[in-house]
């Protein structure tokens, strides 16, 4: 480092003698214009610059926003330095700020790994808050690409580096009333000492305050002054005695060191050799605070950001990560409202969460991590400052956690707020963070997570529940969400007894298990059927990686041993994985929730897209009437005065017969200006329907009986066209509907299926790799029929999603499996499409009747009576139209909070 200063200064004066004479004035003064800090500067010369300060001259150039066409004039400004001589005009020179005081802000500088674009907006926002209150807002960040740095963020902006010689050149410029430091991240942080050493207020927390929270013995202290637990670990600042407070903790310990960003160099130790490795790697960067070593606890993590006005405390909500500790904060997958947590704990949280607060006299925000196992709470840390989840809980509680803080740190009180005091109210929905990561474009790196942070992003996804607040976060955050494939399973042995589970949860859905030798005896003595694959160096053929390369496994569950030594397997097979794009998985918890979202029915086409302004306070109740026609029992919905909004993720949750109301989908009964009213019917998995022969009859009877609609005559308009009603009744209730469905459709492009001819009738064909005799009919929705006497003995869950989803039927189809009894007499079994095996599907029995016409079973013109798993019903197919006959019955009626 050295050579390279004085080879960089040399080349720009020119001449040798500055080298030969040491760190001479003109040395320092090239230095100083190069941009160099008076620490830098003595650091690589190795002499003390103190008398040499008085050389040069700060002066501040105004950033040119026209590129010397006109003149320019902005807030915007940057440093240079002259010597005394030169002088220089300064351009910053302060303006007639009238009765406003001035305040700076610090910003978090670079984004990176460990302190992204969620401290820009907490910047922004406390720059926002404090302009809001009359201040003059000076802000110090040179990071061109945040919002911070925009030309109307604030009154003004230097763009200079956050270092203490730098910071403290404009707080002499601009003479300020305070500083904020709390929204910056830890590299605001980090100023606070050099702050308070030059009497410079600090707004917020005091100097004094975060020191206790970062410094281990004074942290120490206050938690057993205040009687709360934290995993037991020593401040070390040499090999032998990290050694020694391994031993007494146990292993697995962890360690780190202290005033870190983002867990950098964090690492969970299990043996002797990796904290040898570790304190080698840590002692050689020339540390100057010692090594923090804790026990590690692997228990639940809770994260809670607060805000304390010197009596009270705010707390907005309680997160829960996926992920068990030892996974960093930042990498791991958040969701609030914590689903553990509850009132007992949350109370006892809030109590310690009230105490550490106090305890460290902090005033504003705080952030702190927890970790919850056997009932007992532990302190990992607190950070008294803004974390990277104030963004995610001001948005999702509606508390704006920042402009609160700042309104606190200036001395008011949160009793006199809006939010008020405690434990915030829990939110009607769903939220999770869900970390984002580039390991392709970070080469070499073990994808492996640990206590050392990784993300370089975050998401959030908002839903109605877990499973599809879950899956909207994983989808923003990259993952391809196959529900099909294959999975390779290669876990450390203190795993085997976890994945067990979760690899039945992958074998369920249909996806084919692959393992390493060891994992494969966990499982199939768990009576999974899994293929053994060697590891890398076991064989040159059959291994991890040409299964990778392959294209049979869609995810890896990775686990192995990690550690910073590229050459080993588990780190080569997760590195192809990222370069092949195959999910990496190296969290148990992680696969888990992704196996859970796979499982729900969730998709891109049924969540709900919520409006992150207009968020609901409380949960809305939905009233409903479920009805029945031939088994097929659909949740419905009265809209003929409001809509719902995403009925597509409103079928998902209400559809569920063990975690919502149970039905095969649901339907609104909307108005119409063409018909009576207007069916909108949405099957299991979200996705609308075109026609439903038995819920067209329970909305006449809706209409009937519950509407007041008392006509036996009506219409019905459908995404398939308008359909005519006769009702029949007995009481003056609705019992059976006569339904005109209309003219079948035969053309094979309407239907659509893609199979040429002017009709598809007992056409061989391959679908799913099994044979069949099919004829295809459109009554609304496309159906393939097909005609066999082991209507009772066919597998249809093994079948039918095959079928449904085979190429030649490009929006998917419904399939009939149909006996022939008698001329008049149909038995059927039918996959529908979205909803799989039903009870009963009307549109499939007219299509069924149909196609039995069309082979010559059935006469046509006349009743046709199809048998089904639900009950009967009676289809008359003729040249006019197919008529469908068949009861219809209300179940319940009964309401749902969302």
């Amino acid at each position: 480092i050295d050579n390279w200063f004085l080879s960089k200064i040399r080349n720009l004066v020119s001449y040798e003698k500055t080298i030969e004479g040491g760190l001479t004035d003109e040395l320092y003064i090239r230095g100083k214009k190069l941009g160099f800090t008076d620490k830098a500067i003595s650091r690589i010369s190795g002499e003390s610059v103190e008398d040499k300060k008085q050389l040069v001259s700060v002066t501040y150039k105004m950033v040119d926003t026209c590129a010397g066409e006109f003149e320019a004039v902005t807030p915007y400004f940057y440093a240079t330095y002259n010597s005394k001589a030169e002088g220089g005009e300064n351009e910053a020179s302060i303006e007639d700020t009238g009765d406003a005081k001035t305040v700076i802000v610090i910003g978090s500088g670079p984004i990176r790994i460990g302190q992204g674009i969620e401290f820009d907006y907490a910047a922004v926002h406390c720059v926002h808050a404090l302009r809001g209150l009359g201040y003059r807002v000076v802000i110090i960040n040179n990071n061109p690409e945040t919002v911070s740095t925009d030309f109307d963020t604030g009154d003004r902006l230097y763009f200079e580096p956050l270092t203490p010689e730098d910071v403290l050149n404009i707080i002499e410029q601009e003479k300020p009333v305070g500083v904020v430091v709390a929204f910056g991240g830890q590299t605001a942080i980090k100023l606070t000492k050099t702050l308070s050493e030059n009497n410079i207020n600090i707004i917020g927390t005091s100097a004094d305050s975060i020191d206790m929270a970062e410094d281990r013995e004074r942290f120490d202290e206050l938690l057993e002054r205040l009687g709360i637990a934290r995993p037991k670990g020593f401040s070390v600042l040499t090999k032998d005695e990290a050694f020694e407070a391994a031993h007494t903790l146990e292993y697995p310990i962890l360690l780190r060191p202290s005033y870190v960003l983002g867990g950098q160099n964090m690492t969970i130790a299990f043996h002797d050799e990796d904290v040898n490795e570790y304190m080698d790697i840590i002692l050689s960067q020339g540390i100057e605070n010692p090594v923090l070593i804790d026990k590690y606890i692997q228990g639940r993590e809770i994260e809670v950001d607060a805000i304390y006005d010197g009596h009270d405390v705010l707390i907005p909500g309680i997160m829960e990560h996926i992920e068990r500790a030892g996974i960093h904060s930042g990498d791991s997958i958040a969701v609030y409202p914590a689903k553990h947590i509850y009132d007992r704990m949350a109370k006892r949280l809030v109590d310690t969460t009230k105490a550490l607060c106090e305890g460290l006299a902090s005033i504003g925000i705080v952030n702190i991590q927890y970790i919850v196992k056997d009932d007992q709470i532990y302190v990992i840390e607190v950070n008294p400052r803004a974390s990277r989840t104030v963004p995610y809980m001001s948005k999702v509680t509606g508390v704006m956690m920042v402009d609160c803080a700042v309104r606190v740190s200036l001395g008011e009180k949160l009793a006199d707020m809006d939010y008020g005091v405690g434990f915030y109210r829990q939110s009607p929905y769903t939220c999770v963070k869900v970390p984002v990561f580039s390991f392709e474009k970070l080469t070499d790196v073990d994808t492996q997570l640990g206590p050392e942070m990784k993300s370089t992003g975050e998401v959030l996804g908002v839903g109605r529940n877990l499973s599809e607040a879950l899956y909207k976060g994983l989808v923003a955050a990259g993952y391809k969400m196959y529900k099909s494939g294959g999975v390779l399973i290669s876990v450390r042995n203190s795993d085997k007894s976890e994945i067990v589970e979760v690899a039945k949860k992958f074998a369920s859905l249909g996806f084919d298990l692959y393992a390493t030798a060891g994992n494969s005896v966990a499982l199939r003595d768990a009576g999974l059927t899994v293929e053994t694959v060697h590891k890398i160096h076991e064989s040159d053929e059959n291994n991890t990686m040409t299964l990778l390369e392959s294209g049979k496994v869609n995810y890896i569950i990775s686990t192995s041993a990690k550690g910073r030594l590229p050459a080993r397997d588990s780190v080569k097979l997760r590195r192809r994985a990222v370069m092949l794009g195959i999910p990496c998985l190296t969290a148990i918890d992680t696969a888990d929730a992704l196996a859970d979202s796979l499982m729900s029915r969730y998709s891109e086409i049924n969540t709900e897209l919520v409006d992150i302004n207009n968020m609901r306070e409380k949960r809305k109740v939905i009233n409903f009437t479920k009805m029945q026609g031939c088994g097929n029992d659909y949740i419905y919905i009265d809209c003929l005065e409001k809509m719902v909004a995403s009925p597509e993720s409103l079928s998902v949750y209400m559809s569920d017969r063990h975690f919502g109301v149970g039905g095969d989908g649901i339907v609104l009964i909307a108005p119409s200006r063409v018909a009576d009213c207007r069916m909108i019917m949405y099957n299991l998995d979200g996705s609308e329907g075109k026609m439903c022969g038995n819920a067209i009859r329970c909305v006449g009877k809706y209409m009937y009986d519950v509407a007041g609609h008392k006509r036996k005559h009506m219409t019905v308009e459908t995404k398939s066209g308008i359909k005519k009603l006769e009702l029949m009744t007995l009481g003056d209730e609705v019992v059976r509907v006569k339904v005109d469905m209309g003219k079948a459709v035969l053309d094979p492009a309407q239907i659509p299926v893609a199979l040429d001819g002017d009709m598809i009738v007992d056409r061989p064909v391959t679908m799913g790799g099994n044979q069949y005799n099919i004829t295809c009919v459109s009554m609304g929705n496309p159906h393939a029929v097909v005609f066999t006497d082991l209507v009772d003995a066919l597998e249809l869950e093994k079948i039918g999603p095959s079928c449904e989803t085979d190429r030649i039927f490009p929006e998917r189809v419904n399939t009939e499996f149909v006996k022939v009894i008698d001329e008049h007499t149909l038995k059927m079994r039918v996959w529908e499409r979205g909803s799989g095996e039903t009870l009963a599907c009307g549109t499939g029995a007219c299509a069924a009747a149909v196609a039995a016409c069309l082979n010559g079973f059935c006469p046509k013109g006349e009743d046709i009576r199809v048998i089904l798993r639900g009950g009967e019903l009676v289809i008359n197919y003729t040249d006019d139209g197919v008529f469908m006959t068949g009861n219809c019955e209300k179940v319940f009626t009964g309401s749902i909070e969302i």
